[in-house]
């Protein structure tokens, strides 16, 4: 009989793991345990055989016993799945472990700016975008491209050209902590603000910029 918890095992998988887990990813796990080691297990077998409500219910208890234990360790949700990750609070120090590590550039005002523009208006157009900031965006764009930010979506049908449509990715939501785009900071007034207006390009932007340095703080 295992002397684990479903909650426990599902930890195991996620301290683990490099990258975020989705429900369908907890549970293939748990079945390719038992059929690699554990199919004499009855615990290990009733664990295999568990749906996505019984999954849901071991990361509620495990978020929960993370909230109530005062852990250095949190576990969050994303749009890519679930994950262990330090608190943001305690990002100094950890930094402090790493100080030479590899990370990403911070994004410029410009970029945050473009990005803001197409989280809050996709899919939307170069020229849509150029409208609002009064400058040529063709290399921020690329550059939100290059970062995974960005992705084509499509083009216009509806003006003469045809020009492309650009939307955010599934990188977008996991790197600003969002599970959907319902999330993102002052949705429903930055969503229907006048797209000519450059204020609410600045205000997206800067609803963005705090949203990322508080995730970044988070991962480290």
């Amino acid at each position: 009989m295992s002397p684990f918890s479903l909650a426990q095992i599902i930890e195991a998988l996620l301290f683990a793991s490099p990258k975020a887990l989705s429900v369908a990813e907890l549970r293939a796990a748990l079945r390719a345990a038992v059929s690699a080691e554990l199919s004499e297990d009855p615990a290990s077998v009733e664990w295999a055989a568990s749906r996505e409500p019984e999954i849901l219910l071991a990361l509620g208890e495990l978020a929960e016993r993370y909230r109530a234990g005062g852990h250095a360790m949190a576990l969050t949700e994303t749009s890519a799945g679930w994950q262990l990750a330090t608190r943001p609070e305690l990002a100094p120090w950890v930094r402090a472990l790493h100080p030479d590590s590899n990370r990403p550039p911070r994004l410029s005002a410009p970029a945050l700016e473009t990005l803001s523009l197409v989280a809050y208006r996709q899919p939307v157009t170069r020229a849509g975008i150029e409208a609002v900031r009064g400058v040529d965006v063709g290399g921020v764009l690329q550059t939100l491209l290059d970062r995974g930010l960005v992705r084509i979506a499509g083009r216009d049908l509806t003006v003469p050209g045809r020009p492309l449509l650009y939307a955010t990715t599934e990188f977008f939501l996991e790197h600003f902590g969002l599970k959907t785009l319902d999330e993102l900071p002052n949705n429903a007034e930055l969503r229907t603000a006048p797209l000519a207006s450059a204020a609410a390009a600045d205000a997206g932007s800067s609803k963005l910029e705090a949203r990322s340095s508080k995730q970044s703080e988070s991962k480290n």
